[in-house]
């Protein structure tokens, strides 16, 4: 018991941050760590063991960061190869938590901001990528958020190869793609070990990715806004991307700006294409003027409005153990010699 706690907390220490997220900045990966402390923790008390310091404070920093990915329906967020997870667990684990501890605003070490406004809940990954050996699953999804009102998810990411039957689908759902960000040239802005060797050997890790991440969160009568940019397309293309998020005080309306400044002189424009995988139980319509209406499960509706043209597309979804149809907005637009940006909304409609 002794040799095999002292492991556990050396693992611990590697393994989870000091804001209580995981060192591969997966939701999943984090609620599975905290399953496995919990049976620990339990199975000590019933023992008669006592349950030492470090476990309870890493228990006590892991709760709240959970509660921190849960959309409105209770299951986590899609990032960084993660899955929604099964809502009755995440319950039953979080019922253990005596503190009943808040999530905060901002998960500083695992790289997230969170917004939420009445219904509203919007997840912003601005870290950058895990290192070397805690990569093998990370995902290219840097700038990427989550928009979900209530128990509706809106906008997803497309999730992860979370099944054996699923593999074939992995190396797709990492790219940038797949996730609701931005991307240059139809280029992911990292890559991974492809099958070889060297994989099977180091497993299949990220590298490249962004290595500077600014960010900033400010209060205002507009709501909160975060603003975060990155640098991963700039040693290939000279282009950095900022993407601005402001989620209005009742959560009505998530407004957004996706920038690109060339730090090196370009002659020839780059395409960008910015994409929102909407989740599949969310239906879309075009409205007259180019506006796509979006209606949840429940009837509530919301209009997606953009400074561009709007195009949809197909998608798919992985949150869970079937591969879901669904679609995706796409604004396009390229970058030259100057900046570029493209302004989005999208705003609750009211019930007539």
């Amino acid at each position: 018991l002794t040799a095999g706690l002292g492991m556990l907390e050396t693992e611990l220490s590697r393994q989870i941050l000091p804001d209580g997220g995981a060192v591969d900045r997966s939701p999943y990966t984090l609620a599975e760590a905290f399953r496995y402390l919990v049976m620990v923790m339990d199975t000590m008390a019933e023992a008669g063991e006592e349950v030492p310091q470090f476990l309870r404070n890493a228990h006590d920093r892991m709760a709240p960061t959970i509660r921190f990915f849960r959309h409105g329906d209770g299951k986590l967020a899609l990032f960084n190869g993660g899955i929604e997870g099964d809502v009755d667990m995440l319950s039953w684990l979080l019922a253990h938590d005596d503190a009943r501890g808040k999530p905060f605003a901002f998960a500083r070490h695992s790289g997230y901001q969170r917004l939420l406004a009445g219904r509203t809940l919007v997840l912003f990954d601005c870290g950058v990528p895990p290192p070397g050996p805690f990569s093998c699953h990370a995902h290219a999804g840097s700038l990427a958020f989550e928009l979900s009102a209530g128990p509706q998810r809106i906008v997803v990411n497309c999730g992860a190869a979370a099944l054996p039957c699923h593999r074939k689908w992995e190396t797709v759902l990492r790219a940038t793609a797949a996730h609701s960000t931005a991307t240059l040239a139809d280029t992911s802005n990292a890559t991974f070990l492809p099958e070889g060797w060297l994989s099977r050997l180091l497993g299949k890790r990220l590298f490249g990715g962004p290595t500077d991440i600014e960010t900033s969160r400010a209060e205002s009568p507009r709501g909160w806004t975060v603003v975060a940019s990155h640098n991963a397309y700039v040693p290939v293309f000279g282009i950095r991307h900022e993407r601005e998020l402001t989620l209005s005080p009742q959560g009505l309306a998530l407004t957004g700006i996706d920038r690109f400044y060339p730090v090196v002189r370009r002659r020839t424009p780059l395409p960008f294409a910015v994409r929102f995988h909407i989740h599949p139980d969310v239906r879309l319509s075009r409205a007259q003027g180019g506006d796509i209406l979006l209606k949840l499960p429940n009837g509530e509706g919301w209009r997606f409005r953009a400074g561009g043209p709007v195009s949809v597309e197909e998608s798919v979804y992985l949150g869970g153990e079937q591969v879901r149809k669904t679609e995706q907005l796409v604004l396009t637009g390229s970058v030259g010699e100057g900046p570029a940006e493209i302004a989005w909304i999208f705003e609750h409609i009211e019930a007539a």
